[in-house]
């Protein structure tokens, strides 16, 4: 469906790679906390095929890529047998309906011993070092979460990190997605390597722009050429600052990752709007993400506290191609059908945004048709 005088809205179908999008209405990626040991949850199942819409395309909550890789055991993971197994019927549950179903891939970094959101100070890894000595063995990760000792990550150990992702992407593919998005911002270990304003690296990772980006291409390489580019986007927040991860000059830093990415022939690139430079705030500025939507050839996606409204205006004025709603789709989980209607939108809970309850706050949300 169009605008006046055959503009493309949000509405309009859009073809991605070979995924036929029957609007551009894209379900962000959003953490929820319903999972238990790292597991999928079954309802988690409700959750996604509420949101679901026939050619609706849909990005999971971060999954881990490694045991120590997530914040909390109530968040997913994808590097065992067990969670690729708890992903199942979720994914068939959104192909069911005729949905599109990327899984984001996510390392989280440094994050506080004493809180479950994260607060990134330098380029770490999470590893128990006992005795002070390092690496630690993959008998002792899971200790890690107890006993935080938090280090640098040496070059010898980034490729280890490097194939956590590749070995996530095969198994997100082996549960039925139908691609991978990793993780690429708001402060997350890929964003610590890419901002100048925490990456205090001397060596090949650190310093230069390109240096500080080679870490984030290794990674889209690696997982590249495990599923293929076609199956394969990533997320970026150039612009924003969250857990103190700032860049001096992040449209340099997003126009390179924009143009760098094109070698890898990804599917498509998700970047957060200059205006959400912090964990849920919007504020005025005159940042824009049309040189990197210019410069990248693929799909791009754009996200960061969008309406209907400038949704729209954003796809009709070639912006961007697909707009990410997070706490809208959430409260509303039929949104694209009420953005067709222009009706009226349910009002998000933020109070009930990370409990670990399996329905309110996450399932309860009601349907157009119940509040008509």
């Amino acid at each position: 469906m169009a605008n006046k005088e055959g503009e493309i809205s949000l509405l309009t179908p859009y073809k991605m790679g070979k995924f036929e999008l029957s609007h551009r209405v894209v379900l962000a990626p959003l953490t929820r906390q319903r999972c238990l040991g790292y597991v999928p949850q079954p309802p988690m199942i409700l959750y996604y095929s509420q949101r679901t819409s026939k050619g609706g395309f849909l990005i999971a909550e971060a999954a881990g890529v490694s045991d120590i890789s997530q914040t909390s055991p109530e968040m997913p993971g994808i590097w065992t047998k067990e969670q690729v197994e708890g992903w199942k019927p979720i994914v068939d549950a959104v192909h069911a309906k005729g949905g599109i179903f990327f899984c984001q891939l996510i390392h989280v970094g440094r994050v506080l011993d004493t809180a479950i959101t994260v607060n990134t100070f330098l380029i770490y890894a999470f590893e128990l070092v006992p005795n002070g000595k390092s690496p630690v063995s993959s008998s002792n990760k899971k200790l890690a979460y107890q006993q935080r000792s938090p280090k640098k990550l040496t070059t010898q150990e980034i490729p280890l990190v490097v194939d956590d992702f590749r070995v996530a992407a095969r198994n997100a593919i082996e549960a039925g997605f139908d691609g991978v998005e990793i993780h690429g911002a708001h402060g997350y270990l890929i964003d610590q390597f890419l901002k100048d304003e925490i990456n205090d690296r001397t060596d090949e990772y650190g310093g230069s722009l390109e240096n500080r980006c080679r870490f984030a291409l290794e990674v889209v390489d690696a997982v590249v050429k495990e599923i293929g580019g076609d199956k394969v986007g990533i997320r970026l927040s150039p612009f924003a600052n969250y857990s103190e991860s700032g860049d001096s000059n992040p449209e340099t830093l997003g126009l390179y990752m924009a143009e760098s990415l094109n070698e890898f022939k990804i599917l498509y690139c998700h970047m957060v709007e200059p205006r959400m430079k912090s964990v849920f705030e919007k504020v005025d500025c005159l940042d824009s993400l049309v040189p990197m939507r210019k410069a990248f050839k693929g799909t791009f996606i754009s996200a960061g506290g969008y309406g209907r409204e400038d949704g729209n205006k954003a796809v009709a004025e070639n912006r961007t191609d697909l707009v990410a709603y997070g706490r809208l789709f959430l409260a509303n989980p039929d949104l694209p059908k009420r953005f067709e209607l222009n009706a009226p939108l349910n009002k998000y809970d933020r109070s009930t945004f990370y409990t670990r309850d399996p329905v309110v706050g996450y399932t309860d949300y009601p349907f157009l048709e119940t509040t008509i």
